[in-house]
């Protein structure tokens, strides 16, 4: 009784060692073949890239413009004190 216990287990472990083995390699054909992402996430990622990257633009021309005005007020203050 003991001996079919244990040789019930082992045949059951084996199974799902190859069934896991087996779930892993066609994973891993499918990540490959794919590129990693499926077409909708291809999609999202490229749109948060744009968005990133109109962020980036837009911050970079506020730190100009700002860098324009405090150039203003400088120059405005110089002409304050210098009167």
């Amino acid at each position: 009784m003991m001996g079919a216990l244990i040789i019930g287990i082992s045949i059951g472990g084996i199974i799902l060692f190859i069934a896991t083995v087996g779930l892993v390699i066609i994973g891993i054909i499918r990540v490959s073949k794919s590129g990693g992402l499926a077409g909708k996430d291809k999609q999202a990622q490229a749109e948060e890239t744009r968005m990133i990257q109109d962020i980036y633009r837009g911050l970079s021309k506020m730190e100009e413009r700002v860098e324009a005005l405090e150039t203003i007020l400088i120059e405005r203050q110089k002409k304050e004190f210098g009167k």
